[in-house]
């Protein structure tokens, strides 16, 4: 028996996707729309062997590229394939606001847990904001920050938004969260990563999860995302998910110093125990938000 749709109740006119298949069909959606430009890009020189990007060029290329090709492709599987409308994966009313809200979210949780790991002396501190003395720094950061818009909110229209309205069809919101959040992690999944940065996808979708469930679209997730991820790439001269813009920092060079559990090692910050500590604390704040109506959001998604 079908459960009620968690961000709108607008039929489907097309086949409606086996829950028990979902994953499967999402990481098949997935890799078959990212293998063709993962490799244009490494042929045109844009990325290394590993798929690290080269330049700023190559850093846009990885965010612009691939993202748009998986975008495109679950796109057309939810209007052509499902023949749902964009309402029902949490694309519904005006977006602006909310992204917004979540956007400025995300850059006050970033500065949380790099405040947490420097008060644990985790971080040695360097200039302050030297970007500013670089016009060029300071256009490849505004390039960034397009550039991580599109590609996080290309991610969370594919989890948060396709992955897990299609699950919560037929399972709870608990085992719904949980497979979403397996295959997150999973595509994200890196040997090379220390063990916290390994797990912290797990974290990081159960945040994003609550926060869709809860304000019932994923405008707010899509612009939290952006915002986490951009100022982690530019503010502080750290890495992003292990990738490093080689800019200067935004608001303070910071040289990590000490265990890779206390600052993430070669992950960067999100890597580190302190991320893991503000996430959670996050998604409590989620559940606990109190509930006006069908429509409610979360602090910062309004």
């Amino acid at each position: 028996m079908d459960r009620p749709a968690i961000y709108s109740d607008a039929p489907a006119k097309g086949w409606r996707t086996w829950s028990f298949l979902v994953p499967i069909i999402g990481l098949l959606l997935i890799v078959v729309s990212t293998i063709l430009p993962d490799f244009a890009l490494e042929n045109l020189g844009l990325t290394d062997a590993r798929g690290n990007p080269i330049g700023l060029a190559g850093f846009m290329a990885v965010l612009l590229g691939p993202f748009a090709a998986l975008l495109a492709t679950i796109l057309a599987w939810v209007l052509l394939v499902e023949r749902r409308p964009l309402s029902t994966i949490g694309l519904s009313g005006a977006g602006v606001g909310r992204f917004l809200g979540g956007h400025v979210t995300g850059l006050i949780m970033v500065c949380a847990t790099v405040a947490a790991i420097w008060a644990a002396g985790g971080f040695a501190v360097g200039d302050y904001a030297p970007a500013f003395r670089s016009p060029e720094a300071l256009g490849a950061a505004a390039l960034l920050l397009a550039g991580f818009a599109f590609q996080a909110s290309v991610e969370e229209i594919v989890f948060r938004g396709w992955m897990l309205s299609a699950l919560m069809r037929r399972f709870g919101p608990i085992l719904s969260i949980l497979l979403t959040s397996l295959v997150f992690t999973l595509l994200h999944f890196n040997l090379r990563q220390p063990l916290l940065a390994s797990l912290l996808p797990i974290p990081f979708s159960i945040f994003a999860c609550c926060w869709s469930l809860r304000a019932r679209n994923v405008w707010g997730v899509m612009g939290w995302h952006a915002g986490w991820n951009w100022l982690l790439a530019v503010g502080f001269g750290v890495q992003v998910t292990g990738l490093d813009a080689h800019l200067p920092a935004l608001i303070v060079q910071l040289t990590p110093k000490g265990s890779e559990y206390l600052t993430g090692g070669s992950d960067g910050p999100e890597g580190s125990a302190a991320c893991i500590i503000v996430l959670a604390a996050g998604t409590l704040l989620v559940l606990l938000w109190p509930k006006r109506s069908r429509v409610a959001t979360p602090p910062g998604a309004s």
